[in-house]
């Protein structure tokens, strides 16, 4: 039975890789709802166990592309790769209508463009902080800041490694659990209760996962409002990333 599944996913490697993702999903919902009562949101964990698996298959394969060396999950590396990503990230933004973004208004667009530019800043001051000099890890751990989809696809297009892109995938892992875990606690302190109050938390905190969830945990009217602002992150992130940031950076810091 073992034989028959491992020639399948092997021949298959596309159809396997969505389902392993598939199963990851769903693991990650329960521990989501189970285990932290939906404070955590699962795409969080998802992507942290993704991670975990993405080290187990470095180690046990010694190559530099996870799961992705193992012949069983060589459709992980397609499915993961550069087309696709870029292809989910499109579709995203389809899903975005221009007159429900008006009524953000003004305070709205001033909240994105500073919950763009100062987890920037921080991001590069960690980054700073343990020892990275060179402009474009400074750029990449920055950008992965802002959300941990604009890290990488930052990191692509300056030529940053594996390694940069994947602390900045973690960085912006980590802002999302800190969004979500601290929104409800801090909700009363933030006024968080109205669609416009909503709509700023949303530019400012910029994960869309992070104010989803907790959002949803303080308020579930709010969600959508919040997230609507939210979505801009990850198109503005990679337009300005790769560009303005990066040659901020460079000025700033040289090399």
């Amino acid at each position: 039975m073992w034989e028959i599944l491992e020639k399948a996913a092997k021949e298959n490697g596309l159809v396997a890789a969505f389902a392993i993702v598939g199963l990851v999903v769903l693991a990650s919902g329960l521990i989501s709802r189970k285990l932290t009562f939906g404070r955590v949101q699962g795409s969080a964990i998802a992507i942290l166990i993704g991670l975990a698996l993405a080290y187990v298959g470095g180690k046990m394969s010694g190559g530099t592309k996870g799961l992705a060396d193992l012949a069983l999950f060589s459709g992980v590396g397609l499915m993961g790769g550069n087309m696709l990503r870029d292809f989910a990230i499109v579709a995203t933004a389809f899903e975005v209508h221009p007159e429900e973004a008006r009524r953000a208004g003004w305070i709205g667009a001033i909240a994105l463009l500073l919950g763009t530019v100062l987890p920037f800043i921080v991001g590069v001051g960690v980054a700073w902080a343990f020892g990275y000099r060179d402009a474009v890890s400074l750029t990449t751990i920055g950008a992965g800041a802002i959300t941990y989809i604009v890290g990488p696809v930052t990191g692509t297009a300056i030529g940053a490694s594996s390694d940069v892109m994947a602390l900045s995938i973690a960085t912006g892992v980590i802002k999302a659990i800190i969004v979500m875990v601290t929104t409800p606690v801090a909700a009363k302190f933030m006024r968080l209760k109205t669609p416009r109050s909503a709509m700023v938390f949303g530019g400012l905190a910029g994960t869309v996962s992070g104010v989803t969830a907790g959002l949803a945990a303080t308020d579930r009217k709010l969600v959508p409002y919040g997230a609507l602002v939210a979505t801009f992150h990850t198109g503005i992130g990679c337009l300005l990333g790769p560009s303005v940031l990066f040659f901020a950076v460079k000025a700033i810091f040289g090399n």
